[in-house]
């Protein structure tokens, strides 16, 4: 009798707390973060997500990226629906793996052999395994505040300025596991440069354009400087192009900022909104992973047929003029965001790379991890919290970006800027 007292989505917190940690099946999703509880969704269509209560959102989550192109786009739902009745999973080579490689290829020139994966936590572990078969060296040099999965030894952090010392960032992480993990500050390059002369390198990995910490852009110089040190000191440039591949151009950051990496790691979009990863480089490199060469990776779902499909009929709508849609969407949304924080007595910005950006409550530019922690979290909870009583879902942390597809349109990003003109206004009183 007392369930029917109870919301939808009390009733299904209530009955997934019981069952899996926090309720979630990935932590931020808890929405902690912002000091809420989170809709359980049950339907997705464009640029809206509909909750177990019945209620309409405008979503600026959009799975945490990989639907470019909304939810539920016919052409998708087309392509999953007619590979879903040839079956699921064959854990045998298919067309579509081969297909979807060569389209892939075709975007990066600095990919010429691809192996797919069912993560982007699987394509950063194994492009970190590459780099250190093909370097015979161990140590991997990563940015405080790049997110590249949950792979043991990519949980490290360390001290600012050189990087002498990984330590665990998880419980559950061996020390020895971290150790040869070095870390320093986004946006410093003579960080970078200080630690690549005191340790043999096997690996820089980054991205390109930092979204794990809100949208950070690459300042003037910094990746050019990551890929001369590389070459310099024998290392192996990783891209972790797994927000930024396929969304702020069809080559990615690479085509967009005009720097090639050694190694790209690739997810999200690639897969449709299905489960899905990708590592790729030049050829000499990939002939190292197995059945060519000694570097072993496998996965029992890896290239599967459903996610090679979705991400296919993705792809495929991202011509020329998606691109240029995308970068206008991107830059109206921001816009309107900032005139709405210059109409409020609060401190906020925006940064945008593209259909990428954040709004950081802080008066400050966001240029690395220290920046973004100093920035005015306890606000950006009341604006989410704002936010979603006006019907516009927002990622539930303020170090997470805000992802513009394809239908998110000029009335519907208006919807956006006017929730947010009175979110800020409630804040503020």
């Amino acid at each position: 009798m007392a369930s029917a007292t109870l919301s939808g989505n009390e009733v299904l917190r209530s009955r997934a707390g019981r069952v899996m940690p926090g309720g979630v099946s990935s932590p931020v999703r808890a929405f902690r973060a912002v000091h809420g509880e989170p809709p359980f969704i049950v339907r997705g269509a464009g640029a809206h997500v509909w909750d177990a209560d019945g209620r309409r959102f405008i979503d600026l989550i959009c799975s945490w990226g990989p639907l470019v192109a909304g939810h539920a786009h016919p052409a998708v739902v087309a392509a999953i629906a007619h590979q879903a009745e040839r079956g699921t999973s064959y854990g045998m080579p298919s067309p579509l793996e081969a297909e979807l490689a060569e389209t892939i290829v075709d975007a990066f020139p600095s990919i010429e052999m691809v192996r797919f994966v069912s993560s982007g936590t699987e394509a950063a572990m194994s492009a970190i395994r590459l780099a250190r078969a093909a370097t015979g060296r161990d140590t991997v040099l990563k940015f405080a505040g790049g997110y590249h999965g949950h792979a043991d030894a990519l949980l490290a952090k360390a001290g600012s300025g050189i990087a002498t010392l990984g330590l665990p960032d998880s419980a559950g992480v061996p020390f020895a596991a971290a150790r040869d993990t070095l870390t320093v500050p986004y946006n410093d390059l003579a960080a970078a440069r200080r630690t690549a002369a005191e340790r043999d390198l096997a690996a820089i990995i980054v991205e390109p354009v930092a979204g794990n910490m809100g949208a950070v852009p690459p300042e003037s110089g910094f990746l050019e400087g990551l890929r001369l040190l590389a070459t310099e000191c024998g290392a192996l440039l990783i891209f972790d192009e797994v927000i930024t591949g396929f969304r702020l151009a069809r080559g990615g950051a690479q085509e967009r900022l005009g720097i090639a990496a050694d190694i790209t790691c690739l997810g999200k979009i690639i897969g449709g909104g299905l489960p899905v990863g990708a590592y790729g480089a030049r050829r000499e490199l990939m002939r190292l992973v197995a059945p060519e060469g000694p570097v072993y990776q496998a996965g029992t779902l890896s290239g599967n047929p459903l996610a090679m499909a979705a991400g296919l009929a993705t792809l495929g709508l991202l011509d020329a003029a998606a691109y240029e849609r995308l970068e206008a969407l991107g830059g109206r949304l921001a816009r309107g965001l900032a005139r709405a924080a210059q109409r409020s007595p609060i401190a906020a910005r925006v940064q945008r790379v593209g259909s990428l950006l954040t709004a950081f409550f802080t008066d400050h530019p966001v240029r690395n991890e220290d920046d973004a922690l100093a920035t005015d979290r306890a606000a950006f909870a009341r604006f989410h919290a704002a936010m979603f009583r006006r019907g516009v879902l927002l990622p539930p942390s303020a170090l997470e970006c805000f992802f513009v597809s394809l239908a998110h349109d000029e009335p519907i990003l208006d919807e956006v800027v006017t929730a947010a003109d009175e979110a800020l206004a409630e804040s503020a009183g």
